[in-house]
């Protein structure tokens, strides 16, 4: 075995141990949970790993190859643990995990047994079941970059450069009236042009819901009502004088990246790439065949 310590190598040798299980889960929000299967609460890495709270483990299935490790995590929800209306919000989408093996005796005496993070969770009958995803499951994404004419970067990423909360591309307002957590309404709301926020992000700062946000499917005006669309529901609640951050759009055009955000230097599509209408044309005996710039 790889990673035990020679206390916890010895202490397993004497064929008498006081092993138990202890998890540890953080979201990417930063908030972070501890369980252990022992009967009382255990202390190590600045974490208190609470007993009795209904989480279990099934056996790990690792591998020595660049294969995923799978496993899958067991818990009741409680409001004390992981409740429900957080899994229904996505909030442990994601989610880091770690798994040890811990002499309870002696908590210094353990092994990290599992590291990954939280793929497909679901949950039924008062339980959640959770999808371990090894370190490997990384290795699996496909790299590179893309030959197209539209950008590929995520607007305001390490690809992109631009800033998203740069002045004039974002504001932050309360919401006056929200349709099915969905549809926003603003009156007089003229501060930007519409469909300004078109293809942009809705974040939510306050409330039950802060963090969770939703892509932005339209941006329009009905007189002087601006009515700002989502492709789907929030899964979180939002209502009258909850705080919202609206961020600005992009279409991923190369004329957008020009004109709306200056930021041409770092454009991460092909824009001279030839369509299928130019690959389709059929030669001419007369005049310039030469296949110059399309531009």
């Amino acid at each position: 075995m790889v990673g035990q310590s020679e206390a916890f190598l010895a202490h397993a040798a004497t064929g008498h141990t006081t092993f138990s299980r202890a998890w540890a889960i953080e979201r990417t929000d930063g908030v972070a949970y501890g369980f252990t299967d022992h009967d009382l609460d255990l202390s190590f890495e600045d974490m208190t790993f609470k007993a009795e709270t209904g989480l279990s483990a099934a056996a790990l299935a690792q591998s020595t190859g660049l294969s995923v490790d799978n496993t899958e995590a067991l818990g009741a929800l409680t409001d004390a643990s992981v409740r429900e209306e957080d899994i229904e919000a996505g909030r442990f989408d994601g989610a880091e995990v770690r798994a040890w093996m811990v002499n309870w005796a002696d908590v210094s005496e353990r092994w990290l047994q599992f590291r990954g993070t939280i793929g497909e969770m679901r949950r039924s009958g008062g339980a959640f079941h959770a999808e371990l995803r090894g370190l490997t499951e990384a290795l699996n994404r496909p790299l590179g970059r893309i030959y197209q004419k539209p950008c590929t970067a995520v607007f305001g990423d390490n690809s992109c450069g631009f800033d998203a909360l740069s002045p004039g591309f974002f504001t932050d307002i309360e919401v006056v009236e929200v349709e099915s957590r969905r549809v926003f309404r603003w009156e007089g709301f003229s501060d930007f042009d519409p469909q300004w926020f078109q293809r942009g992000r809705l974040e939510i700062l306050s409330g039950d819901g802060t963090g969770l946000w939703g892509s932005i499917k339209d941006d329009r005006f009905d007189g002087t009502t601006r009515i700002v669309e989502l492709w789907e529901p929030l899964r979180g609640d939002v209502s009258a004088s909850t705080v919202v951050r609206l961020i600005a759009g992009c279409d991923k055009r190369f004329e957008t990246c020009r004109t709306k955000f200056s930021n041409i230097v770092n454009f991460q599509g092909f824009p001279d790439l030839p369509g299928e209408d130019w690959l389709m044309v059929s030669p001419k005996s007369s005049g310039v065949n030469s296949g110059g710039s399309r531009r």
